[in-house]
């Protein structure tokens, strides 16, 4: 099985700790996110877990620690973009990041870290020229650390309507997307990196762009030198292209504060959960409950029993 951590909050950033002893101790308890009461026990096991995609902006807590996860394949999904502390309120500085990515790539590989310049947004300061200048520095920053960008345009959850609106953002339209995208992927190509989109219905083969998958079959089969069985994931949006994996993170509990974020609901909810939080506790939230429901979450590797790729 394929472990995602996380798309519901940034592991790397501020639960690294957290993360390795579950590691050590071999399993993780996740909340249903509807019913925080019931939790699924997930095996670590280095025999079930055929990878493990880290999704972060700023994994440097976890840079003395890589060699712990010897005994798994994993790679990052590192969103770099040149918001300011209007949009992306708590991250360090767009520079210190860049070398933050630099040393990891450095460390696991290029193919073993995603750069994600995403959701792009459109206000009367974030303009598609902004964009094209900041993209153009990034991606020449990056040459050679990694091998794939992925972008992708701000989504308007409910939650976040009023932050959107009060921020000015505004709805791009395809003239628009089409206009920046093609200055996107002349400075991808460029930079000898492969362009794609996530979750995206529009079609931009034309800008030779194509729909990406952040869990995706290829690159790990890849990194493993094996083959996988796996179906697409049922739990994603319809425009998802990802493989089906099982997260263990939690909402409302990332700090940074960004104005975009589908997983946090409110600063409170954080700032609470956050609290709560105990490194040693099986749960990313607070320590194991006597009204706690456990069940055994069904696992199995999926590689085949075919031939290895390579």
């Amino acid at each position: 099985m394929i472990i995602s951590a996380s798309r519901r909050t940034d592991i790397p950033a501020f639960y690294s700790s957290w993360f390795f002893n579950r590691l050590k101790e071999g399993f993780v308890l996740v909340p249903n996110p509807r019913n925080s009461k019931q939790l699924s026990r997930i095996s670590l096991s280095p025999d079930l877990v055929d990878c493990i995609v880290f999704w972060t902006k700023n994994p440097s807590s976890m840079l003395n620690k890589l060699a712990k996860l010897s005994e798994y394949p994993f790679y990052f999904q590192f969103t770099l973009t040149a918001y300011q502390a209007d949009i992306e309120k708590h991250l360090p500085s767009l520079q210190k990041r860049i070398a933050i990515f630099k040393q990891l790539a450095e460390q696991v590989g290029q193919d073993r870290v995603i750069w994600r310049y995403d959701p792009i947004l459109i206000n009367k300061h974030y303009t598609i020229d902004y964009h094209i200048e900041f993209f153009n520095q990034i991606a020449s920053a990056l040459r050679g650390y990694t091998d794939t960008c992925i972008i992708s345009f701000i989504d308007d959850y409910p939650h976040i309507r009023q932050s959107l609106i009060k921020e000015g953002i505004l709805r791009l339209e395809v003239a628009d997307i089409l206009n920046l995208c093609s200055s996107l992927s002349e400075i991808a190509r460029y930079n000898q990196l492969t362009l794609q989109t996530c979750a995206e219905e529009i079609e931009l083969l034309n800008c030779n762009i194509s729909h990406g998958a952040c869990i995706d079959k290829t690159r790990i089969e890849k990194i493993t030198g094996r083959i996988l069985s796996a179906k697409k994931d049922k739990n994603q949006r319809p425009t998802c292209q990802c493989i089906e994996s099982i997260d263990i993170g939690t909402y409302d509990t990332c700090s940074f504060g960004c104005v975009y974020c589908y997983a946090t609901t409110s600063k409170g909810k954080v700032l609470a959960n956050k609290r709560l939080h105990n490194k040693c506790s099986p749960k990313l939230v607070g320590d194991l409950l006597e009204t706690d429901i456990i069940k055994d979450k069904p696992m199995h590797s999926l590689f085949t029993l075919q031939n290895e790729l390579f």
